[in-house]
């Protein structure tokens, strides 16, 4: 390690403020290339797969997109187990790098008609990359974020992941209008695409240099780095399953309502929108609001305690994101509401999360155990949750599809208190055959 660095990460100050910003603003980097990738696959589908039908192209790049989500689980095990086993710090600089290649690559990878198959497969590649990247990079930051933060300003530091998530979603949304307007949308299917890739990729890189003078954490420093069996995937399935289990239902809310209301409920909105700019501008709107309030939610959280902040967020959501989804129409109030009411529940459990989460799994195995369970559960209703929402629209059963998301969302109610009170989950994990261990 340099003499120059510190040897922890102080307790207040201006280091201990680029320590933060260093760790949180790769969640912006990631929040930024996700949504420019659906932005603008659209414009660069045919570069990558050239088809007489539109749509096979654009179905083709989302299969890509597929394939990343699909890595995420891997990543999770792979860079959790890295920053139990290494450190906070090493995995954190190999997450954005990983991020910040990904983009690179897509930003210079030149097309079907230049290198043939070639082409997709080195898309195929990069988003492989990032997939890895995404699975890891939110266990590993959630760790060592936790692991420097005061206690009494836990969930408040955790709210900065929600604020650079909608930053990185703002501006994407931003860039991609301004370049459209500037450069007019033959350029930009023709180049400008390439440009969100090439920022992201900057972007990266000066995070990683950042991050190259992160110090390590002292939790890791003092109960980890010599500590036997740190990092293992036998002990955190085996003797952790209770804190496994908990982490999956906690997930399991934020994983239904983000798979149905990122994709789900803006893909509704638009369709029935009689302006088809409608939709964004809500998303604009709403983006920009929870950029406000974030940081008063996890104060508030912090006020109340995070279960409980959690517990009110989730029996609030339950009624109101239902009826907001079900009477959804095209105007800009209804859509704002149904949009605005799924986007701020899931800010307000990603505000208190990383304090939950982290506190369930002893720091020897702590990146792994929250970051494997989280990258499969997300992974998988990420996927699964749109197709369902479209089949149960079709059969007209969005009441019985919506029923089912708020009983995921509500299932965090008791893993929030298990999670308090490990006294009370005894009983009924032992029924179950899940030791309940610390």
């Amino acid at each position: 390690m340099p003499a120059s660095m510190p040897a922890s990460v102080p307790a207040h100050g201006k280091a201990h403020r680029r320590s933060v910003a260093a760790t949180v603003v790769g969640n912006f980097i990631e929040s930024f290339d996700w949504l420019a990738y659906g932005l603008f696959a659209p414009l660069f589908a045919t570069r990558f797969f050239p088809s007489d039908n539109a749509l096979t192209s654009v179905l083709g790049v989302f299969a890509v997109l597929g394939a990343g989500v699909l890595m995420r689980p891997l990543g999770g095990l792979l860079l959790g187990r890295f920053a139990d086993r290494r450190g906070r710090k090493p995995a954190l600089m190999l997450a954005i790098s990983l991020m910040a290649g990904g983009s690179f690559l897509i930003g210079i990878t030149p097309t079907y008609e230049q290198i043939g198959l070639l082409a997709p497969l080195v898309l195929l590649l990069a988003r492989t990359a990032q997939g890895i990247s995404h699975g890891g990079e939110w266990p590993a930051a959630a760790t060592y974020l936790m692991e420097v933060a005061p206690e009494r300003r836990k969930c408040t530091y955790g709210s900065l992941f929600s604020l650079t998530t909608c930053a990185g979603a703002f501006t994407a949304s931003l860039l991609g209008g301004a370049l459209t307007a500037a450069i007019g949308s033959e350029a930009m299917a023709a180049w400008g695409w390439r440009v969100p890739f090439l920022v992201g990729g900057v972007l990266g890189l000066v995070l990683l240099v950042l991050r190259s003078r992160l110090a390590e954490t002292d939790v890791f420093r003092r109960e980890v780095s010599s500590r036997a069996g740190r990092g293992s995937v036998r002990r955190v399935l085996g003797a952790h399953r209770r804190q496994v289990l908990l982490t999956v239902l906690f997930v399991a809310g934020t994983g239904t309502v983000g798979g149905t209301w990122t994709a789900v409920v803006p893909a509704l909105g638009g369709r029935m929108a009689e302006d088809p700019g409608t939709m964004m501008w809500v998303a604009v709107t709403t983006t920009a609001f929870l950029m406000v309030i974030n940081v008063p939610l996890g104060l508030l959280a912090d006020r109340i305690g995070a279960a409980r902040f959690l517990a009110g967020a989730s029996v609030v959501f339950a009624v109101a994101g239902s009826w907001s989804y079900l009477t959804m129409r095209g105007t800009f109030t209804s859509l704002l509401l149904a949009y605005g009411s799924g986007v701020l529940y899931l800010t307000s459990a990603t505000t208190v999360l990383p304090k939950l989460l982290t506190e369930i799994f002893p720091p020897q195995v702590r990146a792994l155990g929250i970051g494997l369970p989280n990258a499969v559960t997300s992974a998988v209703l990420g996927a699964v949750m749109p197709v369902s929402a479209t089949f149960a629209a079709e059969r007209d059963a969005s009441g019985w599809f919506i029923a089912a998301v708020m009983t995921a969302v509500l299932l965090s109610l008791p893993a929030a208190v298990l999670s308090r009170r490990p006294d009370a989950a005894r009983p009924v994990l032992d029924r179950a055959g899940l030791t309940l261990t610390k």
